[in-house]
């Protein structure tokens, strides 16, 4: 059967809104696109526990480093999803993890930024966690089976993830006036770079028109951002927190709210490594990488002594 043939049944099968499994056929660039965004949406999984990671023996009390250490934990549990679904298109985690260290793979940007106090483990939780919500919900029907069945746990938790953040974000800005500053100020910081996290505008983004045309993506950037800002801008009134965008203005003709630009420089500055955490986040799971090796070659070990064990039985 001929290329074109193959690339013909297999569009048809996308079209028709049926799964791609991993021992179906599929073009090269299919496989090396979802191969680049569920490796990057993995390692954001896991460089996203070092900012809050930080903060679990400082949580203001025992509820709260209870809630912020199973956060914590979902987040490792939701790379070890994405990285056992990029496994199925023939890449290995070992690979993966190199590609990360060496810089090749990237993370979300988001990540970069520092946590300079407790309010930032709401704003994340809030901002951060309901913009990966907004673009992970339409995940659930990505083309792929493996990342569309993982998509449907992780989006579960997220949800979970995203109301802590906003009943920390509730209790300090019903709380004291200090504690209403400190609320505000993370607003202030995470704001545009949580807006940032749906990537370059839809004319910037090379890879966008192809994902949506094979389902990988269902919306696109602009879309998703729109949508975040609309509904954020409502949960931030209740708040009575002022989002940190003199041009924020409802656009009654659009039905949508218009917003200021976006530092893009900033943005690239940061996806190509210099933000104010990119070298920090990267030796922290360095170290992590080489200071456990004794612990996957234990693990290793004891899988080989144990296979040899079943095998003579």
């Amino acid at each position: 059967m001929s290329n074109e043939t193959l690339e013909l049944a297999f569009q048809k099968k996308i079209d028709d809104e049926l799964k791609i499994e991993p021992k179906d056929w599929m073009p090269e660039k299919y496989r090396q696109t979802l191969i680049r965004q569920i490796s990057q949406h993995a390692h954001s999984e896991i460089v996203g526990m070092l900012p809050e990671g930080n903060w679990i023996t400082r949580a203001p009390s025992l509820r709260r480093k209870a809630v912020l250490l199973a956060k914590v934990q979902d987040e490792a549990g939701h790379g070890l999803y994405l990285y056992s679904a990029a496994e199925t298109l023939g890449i290995t985690r070992d690979q993966m993890l190199d590609q990360l260290h060496d810089g090749t793979a990237k993370y979300s940007s988001i990540f970069n930024y520092p946590t300079l106090s407790w309010a930032d483990m709401g704003a994340i939780g809030w901002l951060v966690d309901g913009a990966a919500i907004m673009n992970q919900v339409p995940l659930c029907r990505c083309s792929y089976g493996p990342y569309s069945r993982a998509m449907i746990r992780v989006c579960k938790e997220e949800s979970f993830h995203q109301r802590q953040g906003y009943e920390i974000m509730l209790t300090l800005a019903k709380g004291s006036a200090a504690q209403k500053k400190m609320a505000q100020d993370a607003l202030n910081r995470f704001w545009w770079p949580s807006i940032m996290m749906f990537g370059p505008n839809d004319d910037a983004s090379p890879n966008s028109k192809l994902s949506m045309a094979w389902k990988i993506k269902r919306f696109s950037n602009d879309d998703l951002r729109q949508k975040f800002i609309d509904v954020t801008v409502e949960q931030a009134n209740i708040l009575g927190l002022t989002i940190p965008d003199p041009d924020l203005k409802w656009n009654e003709e659009r039905g949508h709210y218009d917003f200021g630009e976006i530092n893009w420089d900033e943005f690239w500055n940061v996806v190509k490594g210099n933000g104010p955490c990119n070298r920090q986040r990267l030796e922290a799971r360095k170290n992590a990488w080489e200071k456990g090796a004794w612990v996957r070659e234990a693990a290793l070990a004891h899988a080989q002594k144990k296979a040899a064990k079943q095998s003579v039985a």
